[in-house]
């Protein structure tokens, strides 16, 4: 199962990440665990400097902006196999 992080201060952003995200993977059927990631300590453990970011099986895929569901779904195809 494809492991998600979605990694900001819960601004409307990343908010809107999150929703973007389930809705991409959840019509392309691909299952998924997704969890929000808060706490600027845990954040700056990935070395990502702006917000929104998403991580897929611990590794930061996007950050700083909100990718369109064509782009999630096809990092979701390359990390759900590894």
């Amino acid at each position: 199962m494809l492991q998600i992080k979605v990694l900001g201060s819960g601004c409307p952003n990343c908010q809107r990440l999150e929703r973007e995200t389930r809705a991409a993977l959840d019509g392309a059927n691909i299952p998924y665990e997704l969890n929000k990631v808060t706490d600027f300590a845990d954040i700056a453990a990935y070395g990502v400097m702006s917000t929104p970011a998403l991580v897929m099986n611990e590794e930061v895929v996007s950050s700083g902006r909100i990718p369109k569901h064509e782009q999630i779904i096809t990092w979701a195809h390359k990390y759900e196999t590894t």
